[in-house]
Parts: structure tokens; C-alpha cells; sequence
């Protein structure tokens, strides 16, 4: 299919799972995961208001610079990496993230 791309998602029990992603749909990467019923909650909308969709970026894809939201979202989240961890909801489906692999962060307890 024209105008998608691949992303792996490790789920949190280690399942990798293929998603293809379109890239002319303005979608982030929480909703693509939602459309596969993977579980994220993204509770907040896409607002940068949670840390549902929290994950951490395995592959070395260039991301867009983390909003003051998203970091201030991070400070409060659990389990964050300071160097992998980005909210799903602020990664912006795009051609450069073909092949882009995600693990999704341990729910808050």
C-alpha cells in the first residue's frame, strides 16, 4: 500500500508486532497502536496530558525535538529512560519513521 510504513511495537509481555502506518492520515503513533488493538490507553486524548501511551524508541530514528508537555508529562511518568522514552502520542506518523521500533513502557502500578 502507497503512503504507509512499517512499525514494529514490542508489546509488554515481548510480542513484536508489524503495524503498518499510513502517512497522509496527520495520525501519531498512540492512535495506529489503538487501531490495532494493541494496549494503549492514551486516556488523554493525545493531549500530552497522560503517560498512557508511554514507550520507549529502540531503533535510532531521528524524532522531532520533545515538547516542554511531553518532557513535563515524562517527569511524572514511571518507569522513564532518559534516553529512549517519548510519549506515543507525540510521535507524528512520517515517511522517515519507516521501520521505527517501539517497546511499550510497564503500566503505573
Amino acid at each position: 500500500m502507497e503512503d504507509t510504513i512499517k512499525i514494529t511495537v514490542i508489546d509488554r509481555e515481548d510480542q513484536e508486532h508489524i503495524l503498518e502506518a499510513p502517512t497522509d492520515m496527520n495520525m501519531n503513533l498512540m492512535e495506529v497502536c489503538k487501531s490495532y488493538d494493541l494496549p494503549v490507553k492514551g486516556t488523554c486524548g493525545g493531549m500530552a496530558l497522560c503517560s498512557t501511551c508511554h514507550c520507549y524508541v529502540e531503533s535510532d530514528h531521528e524524532l522531532a525535538e520533545m515538547s516542554e508537555d511531553e518532557e513535563d508529562m515524562l517527569d511524572q511518568a514511571f518507569f522513564v529512560d532518559d534516553e529512549k522514552s517519548r510519549l506515543g502520542c507525540q510521535i507524528h506518523i512520517s515517511e522517515g519513521l519507516d521501520g521505527l521500533v517501539v517497546k511499550l513502557a510497564p503500566e503505573a502500578e
